[in-house]
């Protein structure tokens, strides 16, 4: 089975690998961990593990057609094309941060493993990806749809996001902002808003739904307590840490956003104020003073194979 379609193999470093570029050799690094009283060991067999892994998928992959591997810092520069395949090999994340970056290509996503990854958004071994790759090839594949946030703002600039958007400041610092919502404004100050996808609803939007019932001794929000569907055409906003004052308000803080009601917020920081996505905090949109944001569901949507 050969393609002419371009196979694009997504990795990131293991925790090895960045262990021994923090401390500059293998040796300084297992000192250092076994100083603190952790096991170095831990590190090498999820080393070795990925490697035997990779080394398999890239052997299938180079004998079936051209292959571009990929390490996820160059994601967000990275010119995809339509019909490239895109085989992720990492965990969750790395699946998550790759799909915001493309425009409607098939996902395979391998577990280099299943022992030691959940793997929510990881169906497949190294093992299966002769007969999937196949199926994409015949295009008999299954798979679902991911709906994304996407924020775009009066600069022209625009970011998606497959997990959940946040809008706030750049470190532990209050965002002033204003926020306009289903027909209704007002002036907010806040540690920052969440924008949640349905995939994202059960990572840090949960967090935010659990730790609001907690601090209200009842269970709030309970249809969406435990998230709800990946390919909902809808969002949920939530506000961190609203503070009330006479120039702040509270009634907004919580909300569903979709084409007919989007979410906006425009900046009233005069510096330091960000948009991001999928934790990634170093590939940001500014948010400062005058930068207003608009916030819905994107027409593109994510496609991993099932």
């Amino acid at each position: 089975m050969e393609t002419d379609r371009k196979l694009i193999l997504v990795t990131r470093h293991t925790r090895l690998h960045e262990l021994k570029q923090k401390y500059g050799t293998l040796g300084q690094a297992k000192f250092y961990i076994e100083h603190l009283g952790e096991s170095f060991e831990q590190y090498e067999v999820e080393d070795g593990l990925f490697h035997t892994v990779h080394k398999q998928v890239l052997s299938f992959l180079k004998a079936s057609g051209r292959v571009q591997q990929l390490d996820r810092s160059y994601l967000p520069t990275y010119k995809f094309s339509r019909d490239d395949i895109v085989v992720v090999l990492g965990q969750d994340g790395l699946v998550a941060n790759t799909l915001k970056y493309l425009t409607g290509q098939s996902v395979i996503a391998i577990n280099p493993s299943p022992q030691s990854f959940d793997g929510v958004l990881l169906p497949f071994t190294a093992g299966d990806l002769p007969l999937v790759l196949a199926d994409v090839l015949a295009k008999k594949m299954n798979f679902k749809t991911i709906t994304m946030a996407e924020a775009t703002t009066n600069l022209g600039d625009s970011l998606l996001a497959v997990n959940d958007l946040f809008v706030g400041p750049k470190s532990h610092t209050s965002a002033r902002y204003d926020v306009e919502w289903n027909g209704k404004k007002e002036s907010q100050s806040s540690s920052g808003v969440i924008i949640s996808t349905g995939l994202g609803s059960t990572g840090w939007f949960k967090s935010l739904i659990a730790g609001a019932s907690g601090i209200a001794g009842r269970p709030v929000q309970k249809k969406i307590a435990n998230g709800f569907q990946w390919d909902s055409e809808y969002l949920y906003y939530t506000v961190r840490e609203p503070f009330p004052s006479q120039q702040s308000q509270t009634d907004l803080v919580f909300g569903r956003v979709d084409q007919k009601k989007p979410l906006v917020l425009t900046s009233k920081m005069a510096e330091n104020g960000v948009i991001f996505s999928d934790g990634l905090e170093n590939d940001y949109l500014d948010f400062s003073a005058g930068v207003s944001a608009s916030i819905s569901v994107s027409k593109t949507q994510g496609v991993l194979v099932v």
